[in-house]
């Protein structure tokens, strides 16, 4: 396994240009006196980078690639064909308004149905990972080149360690006494939270996430990571998809025993 990160393919390459741009423009507007925030009718949080950010992707994606369709969350689809952009501008955007580090643009591709491509930026952190199909996972930090990631090797819940978003997430979705079942037999269970949680199962810190009440935007980006990564990406029932409204991502070794766990609890 090559620890030197293969040339990029022209998707990933205008992947890694788009997190760029979004990077220029949310960083600076992380922890502005002046950041505008507004809420949506679902009474979530949108706030003026959220909004500038997915308008300057979309804008690039349609002068660069006019063919390709569009899925944003802020500013909704455009299905041109067989590929698709996937986008959340700022995944986290709680943690954005409050100065919390953690909080990330998620740019994908998809195509025939199928996620090649995937980047998550997180510049707060200066951190960046990627991957595309049959090219391994990456992560690459502020000033040096990237570096190959791995998931864990863990083979028994007993020993794994578990990132179960929130709470409440898990009770509005009726599956709270699942969560607490399945952290009986963890070694350990935290709430990371948002995309740094997939980013440290693909790194191998941790070997299970899971979620609920989650859109195509909020998890496309994260697939191929996981799966590029060695590890296995579905839904909370086992189904190998990320568009039925919640997910589990796995070190693989532990995917089935995981599925099993929430289906016994449910």
């Amino acid at each position: 396994m090559s620890s030197e990160a293969p040339a990029p393919s022209a998707d990933l390459a205008f992947a890694l240009e788009l997190a760029g741009l979004a990077d220029a423009i949310s960083l600076p507007r992380f922890r502005a006196a002046d950041l505008r925030i507004d809420t949506k009718p679902d009474r979530t949080h949108v706030t003026d980078a959220d909004l500038a950010v997915e308008r300057a992707l979309r804008e690039r994606i349609a002068a660069e690639r006019p063919g390709d369709g569009f899925f944003g969350e802020e500013s909704g689809r455009e299905d041109r064909g067989a590929r698709r952009w996937i986008l959340d501008p700022i995944d986290g955007t709680a943690n954005f308004l409050r100065g919390v580090p953690n909080w990330a643009t998620l740019i994908a591709l998809e195509v025939d149905g199928v996620v090649t491509v995937g980047v998550v930026s997180m510049p707060a952190l200066g951190t960046r990972w990627f991957a595309e199909t049959g090219g391994g996972a990456w992560r690459q930090d502020r000033g040096a080149a990237p570096r190959r990631i791995r998931v864990s090797g863990v083979g028994e819940l007993a020993d794994a360690s578990l990132s179960f978003q929130s709470i409440g997430q898990w009770r509005d979705a009726g599956r709270l006494d699942s969560l607490l079942s399945l952290a009986e037999l963890v070694w350990r269970d935290r709430g990371y939270g948002d995309s740094w949680s997939y980013m440290l199962l693909a790194e191998g810190l941790l070997d299970i996430v899971a979620e609920f009440d989650v859109k195509a935007y909020d998890l496309a980006a994260h697939v191929p990571i996981v799966r590029e990564a060695g590890g296995s990406f579905t839904d909370a029932e086992g189904s190998p998809t990320a568009w039925n409204g919640s997910s589990l991502a796995t070190n693989g070794l532990l995917h089935e025993a995981v599925v099993a766990a929430l289906r016994s609890a449910s």
